[in-house]
């Protein structure tokens, strides 16, 4: 197996171990994922600090119930892991039930501690008609 692949499928397993940890409302597991200066994006547009998003998901503010994330590709330059895909889920947002469906861009960032994530970027699919 190449750098590169064994690369992509730690990416895929961290990818793995982040949704689950959301859905397990492991938030010590979940924190242990991520960069001290994560950005997390929502598909509303607001944006959470790693403090601030853990601070919502341990408040109940968001509850995620289900969610699928089928990974499109995973690019990697040098430290950095740059992976596509999709977000589908069930999710309670201030008390009141939502479906996502989100394109997404989740960046890692390979430091001392390892693979962290260091930015989430989703954005809705919307259907034109």
């Amino acid at each position: 197996m190449s750098d590169m692949s064994k690369i992509d499928s730690i990416i895929r397993e961290l990818e793995n171990k982040r949704y689950r940890a959301m859905v397990a409302r492991d938030f010590v597991g979940l924190s242990k994922l991520m960069h001290s200066e994560l950005s997390y994006a929502h598909s509303s547009g607001s944006v959470d600090s790693l403090s601030s998003y853990l601070r919502k998901c341990e408040a109940g503010f968001y509850i995620y119930h289900h969610i699928e994330h089928p990974i499109d590709s995973i690019i990697i330059i040098d430290n950095t892991a740059l992976v596509r895909g999709e977000m589908n889920a069930e999710i309670t947002v201030d008390g009141k039930k939502k479906q996502l469906r989100n394109k997404m861009l989740a960046v890692w960032i390979n430091e001392s501690q390892g693979w962290k994530l260091l930015a989430y970027q989703p954005t809705p699919v919307i259907q034109i008609s």
